[in-house]
């Protein structure tokens, strides 16, 4: 499946466990041997009180907490399977809610955005709206964790930025134990953003939910836009809002079935 271009192999499990090594994992993404995606998404039984539980990998293997384009797909599988809306897909880091918007979009309340230090997380205490990581050509970001770690740098032409470089600098920079998604903004109007993304553990990719969400509150928390902004994404738009009264985060978006089938795990070396 693939939402704008940021594909994934998702696993239904909830009948027969799928638990996969980082070995495995890193075998199934090669796009040349395997199958090829940005993350493996695994489908498994709920642990409380949502109706599914949602594991991701990334390609390199590791284990993260969201990711909001997978989160559609997900939703959209489900519900043409007919499951009822709204859906409650557990993740590591919550429960998110899951609904259809009409013409083959979902949304999906992402939950709160998270700006301390603490919780981005941070190696120590800094301004999360301005933060100076000292690299050079990457302005101050601002630091917003949406399940996961964010940051944001506002640039006057985000296609101009040599993200294969820049990326991977921001991603392993000491000031995120974690690691970061490195996202490049130009705010082309108040309601208009231009987003290009380098996904930690997956490098350059087309689209990402949970940084369009990081850029939609790092816009409002600088003054740039409203709450209500459209992203526009190498593989096209996502429609963000953040909520002022609870600080959760609105993504609303297309998904869409490549094609399906049955791994033969003993054809992938891992």
């Amino acid at each position: 499946m693939h939402g704008l271009g940021n594909d994934f192999v998702v696993v239904d499990a909830r009948q027969e466990p799928f638990a996969p090594s980082p070995a495995r994992v890193r075998a199934l993404a090669d796009r040349r041997e395997g199958i090829g995606f940005d993350q493996l998404i695994v489908i498994e039984p709920a642990d409380d009180t949502g109706d599914v539980f949602m594991r991701i990998y990334n390609a390199d293997g590791g284990e993260v907490s969201a990711c909001g384009n997978a989160t559609r797909c997900v939703a959209a599988r489900l519900f043409a399977h007919g499951a009822s809306s709204p859906l409650l897909i557990e993740t590591r880091a919550g429960v998110l809610t899951a609904w259809p918007s009409g013409d083959g979009r979902i949304s999906v309340d992402m939950g709160p955005a998270r700006t301390d230090w603490d919780a981005i997380p941070l190696a120590e205490p800094a301004d999360t709206l301005h933060l100076d990581l000292g690299v050079p050509g990457v302005p101050e970001v601002v630091a917003v964790n949406v399940g996961n770690p964010h940051a944001v740098a506002f640039v006057p032409d985000a296609e101009a930025v040599a993200l294969d470089t820049l990326g991977p600098r921001v991603e392993h920079h000491a000031m995120f134990p974690e690691r970061a998604n490195a996202s490049f903004a130009t705010v082309l109007d108040g309601e208009t953003i231009r987003l290009r993304v380098w996904e930690r553990g997956a490098g350059i990719t087309r689209a990402c939910g949970t940084a369009a969400c990081a850029v939609c509150v790092a816009a409002v928390r600088r003054g740039l836009t409203g709450r209500q902004v459209t992203v526009h994404l190498d593989g096209g738009p996502l429609e963000l809002a953040w909520r002022e009264r609870d600080g959760h985060v609105i993504k609303t978006g297309p998904a869409a079935v490549s094609f399906t089938g049955q791994v033969d795990e003993s054809a992938i070396a891992a």
